[in-house]
């Protein structure tokens, strides 16, 4: 089950419950068994929120100058674009995620999205990204992409993305809070070939 917590926090509720970048988290969440940060901006990288949802065993996924961030307290494990690592049985790939004619995710940052495997499904959450060349070789079920522009890549080229990737699942993210709106989701939806589910809010 994929819950979206708003921009681009989400939860994913398997054997395992896996966050996203929380980011303006309820107090009541559930307990998290692994958080993955994509990169060092205040609306992904959040360790206020990450601590309303960690427990003793949560492990933190994160590049390197969002570990940085973290104090003590939390149990970090920094990765890199190509590297990865397997956490109580859930493999975590991450892969690069940077803009292309912005500024704002330089590739040099080494910011990242993931891909992880959950319950058998693989499962890619792209980061703030543009699309990128080495999208082309992901191989997901699950695709969550942002849709929003401005930062990120449009509606029109993240289904772009998609039809090439072709996964059973499409859902649209990165939008509804500070940038892109329902009519971006629902332009996404009309161009991917795949299903595409546009989430609410919880």
């Amino acid at each position: 089950m994929i819950h979206w917590l708003g921009h681009a926090s989400l939860r994913f509720d398997g054997s395992k419950i896996i966050y996203t970048d929380p980011y303006q988290l309820k107090s009541s969440e559930p307990k998290a068994d692994i958080v993955l940060i994509t990169h060092a901006h205040y609306d992904h990288c959040v360790p206020e929120d990450v601590a309303k949802i960690a427990k003793p065993s949560t492990i933190v996924v994160a590049p390197t100058d969002c570990a940085k961030q973290f104090s003590s307290k939390f149990t970090i494990q920094s990765l890199r674009p190509g590297e990865s690592t397997t956490i109580d049985g859930v493999k975590i790939e991450a892969v690069p995620a940077y803009n292309t004619n912005k500024e704002f995710h330089p590739r040099s940052n080494n910011w990242v999205g993931y891909i992880f495997t959950l319950d058998g499904e693989r499962i890619y959450q792209a980061g703030d990204t543009d699309a990128i060349p080495e999208m082309n070789s992901i191989s997901a079920d699950i695709v969550l992409l942002p849709i929003g522009g401005t930062y990120t890549m449009t509606a029109t080229e993240a289904a772009e993305v998609v039809n090439r990737i072709n996964p059973k699942l499409a859902i649209p993210m990165h939008w509804g809070k500070i940038v892109g709106t329902a009519h971006d989701a629902e332009t996404f939806k009309k161009l991917c070939k795949c299903e595409v589910k546009i989430l609410k809010e919880e």
